[in-house]
């Protein structure tokens, strides 16, 4: 209701008069343009529950759809069709050049790939994080799927991927930390982020593939290419979290979400000590980052087996999350394991293995006066710089005719050489200091073992399954070198 004015006479002085407010302009909606990768149909059903979770924001956002063939997805939505390049993965990378034509006219930009579901919520969190981040930070997300159950797994969480325990910031009222697994088919920049990574150069390129492959590198490019940071708030991680709404992962990889958070649990404790080193650089420097170190290694009977009846004692050198370790405590042995770092180390302490958090040096002082009847080294050799040196300090721990485990990639196979080795730049690239990894082979590691002592009893070639079919027909004459892990069982002498 409006009020009435008071009565004005002709003598009354300007300074006394009631002057007219004017009415305040409501600020503007935040803009937002929102592009979206669907190639093919396959999920047009996620597209749309995507297109409304944008409609029913309190935001301007105008959404664009990138795909291969014309499709309706509904008013006011833009579609362009059209690949980048001939390959089918290079969709994505249509994104990048109308990011850049239309940078003027938004406050923020979404890419996401058409089955992840952006909320309000993960909005609202990236502009909370985004004012306590520096320019060379981004908050970024982490995809998660939902099994029959409800019960939620996080599919990225797989291979060599995990958590750095190096870094972990505290940033305003936030704690962030860093995923290696740059991925989550989706990314939000501010204009000023995506302005900053057009003008580094690395944004707008031709599509093309490096650390990953071509579908997931147009996603990461801002993090990998433009010399910003993909960071991680775990102290409000729930804010953070995207559904992949396809599900497509679980029962293939991934961890539980009970996993996951064991290991954001140890990351907020390692920012109060001074456990932050790694045991070794665990990734290699080849296409992929093949030959990595596998975080979460499943349980492998061919290396299980090995372990001989009445063992009690085994050490663990470079131990994970700890599925194999807990698989030979649940046969009555006890487990000391040196992990990989302190935060993966939290998974294997909870499965039982007895963890001794340091690096090699400080580890084998602790250990000092104990005795093993098993020393078990999976995929670690090849990634150390002396491995000769670290096979002999923890063999000296074993009981005489006590056993070493040791399993390597075989890179002196012809697999290893067609599909990486071979190739341009790494064809004439040879050592450790060049590609992070020890070109391993039959003849390196029974000269490793030598110098430790130990002496090589049997040795198991693990082939594909295509090799193993021509392993079949030549009589296996031709294991060495088609095998593409070597599994050793040596003995203390």
């Amino acid at each position: 209701m409006s009020q009435a004015q008071p009565h004005s006479s002709g003598t009354e002085s300007r300074s006394n008069r009631t002057l007219p407010v004017k009415a305040s302009k409501a600020p503007r909606p935040m803009r937002i343009l929102a592009a979206i990768a669907s190639y093919g149909t396959g999920n047009d059903v996620y597209l749309a529950q995507l297109v409304k979770q944008y409609r029913s924001m309190p935001f301007a956002v105008d959404i664009v759809v990138l795909s291969n063939l014309p499709k309706e997805v509904g008013s006011g939505v833009e579609v362009v069709v059209g690949l980048p390049s001939k390959n089918p993965w290079s969709l994505p990378f249509a994104h990048k050049r109308i990011f850049a034509e239309r940078l003027e006219h938004y406050d923020l930009f979404i890419y996401s790939e058409d089955d992840i579901l952006i909320t309000e919520r993960n909005i609202r969190a990236f502009l909370l994080a985004s004012e306590v981040l520096p320019t060379d930070e981004i908050a970024g997300f982490l995809r998660f799927e939902t099994d029959r159950n409800s019960d939620v797994h996080f599919a990225d969480a797989l291979g060599a991927f995990h958590w750095d325990p190096s870094w972990v910031k505290v940033r305003g009222r936030q704690t962030f930390s860093f995923f290696t697994n740059e991925h989550a088919a989706a990314y939000i920049l501010t204009q000023q982020q995506l302005q900053r990574a057009i003008a580094s150069g690395g944004f707008l390129v031709a599509p093309y593939e490096g650390k990953y492959d071509m579908l997931v590198t147009a996603a990461t490019d801002p993090y990998t290419r433009c010399g910003m940071k993909k960071v991680i708030s775990i102290s409000s991680v729930d804010d953070f979290m995207v559904h992949h709404l396809s599900n497509k992962y679980i029962g293939k990889f991934g961890v539980t979400k009970a996993e996951f958070y064991r290991q954001i649990d140890a990351l907020l404790k390692v920012k109060e000590s001074d456990r932050r080193r790694a045991l070794f650089t665990t990734e290699t420097r080849l296409p992929h980052r093949v030959y990595s170190k596998v975080f979460y290694e499943p349980v492998r009977s061919e290396v299980l087996s090995l372990v001989p009846d009445g063992a009690r004692d085994v050490l663990s050198i470079g131990c994970g999350w700890g599925a194999m370790e807990a698989s030979l405590i649940a046969k009555g042995m006890r487990v000391v394991g040196i992990p990989l770092d302190s935060v993966i180390g939290a998974c294997a302490e909870a499965r039982g293995v007895e963890i001794i958090a340091e690096d090699f040096e400080a580890a084998r002082s602790k250990l000092a006066g104990k005795r093993f009847d098993v020393l078990l080294m999976s995929n670690v050799l090849h990634l150390v710089s002396n491995p000769s040196d670290v096979l002999s300090s923890f063999a000296s721990l074993l009981h005489r005719n006590s056993v070493a485990i040791i399993v390597v990639p075989n890179l002196a196979s012809l697999p290893a050489r067609r599909r990486i080795l071979g190739k341009r730049p790494y064809r004439k690239l040879r050592g450790y200091e060049k590609l992070g990894i020890q070109l391993t082979s039959h003849r390196m590691i029974r000269r490793w073992l030598h110098n430790a002592g130990l002496q090589m009893e049997h040795t198991t070639r693990v082939l594909s399954r295509g090799a193993q079919k021509i392993s079949r027909a030549t009589l296996r004459l031709f294991d060495p070198l088609f095998a593409e892990e070597i599994i050793v069982l040596a003995r203390k002498t």
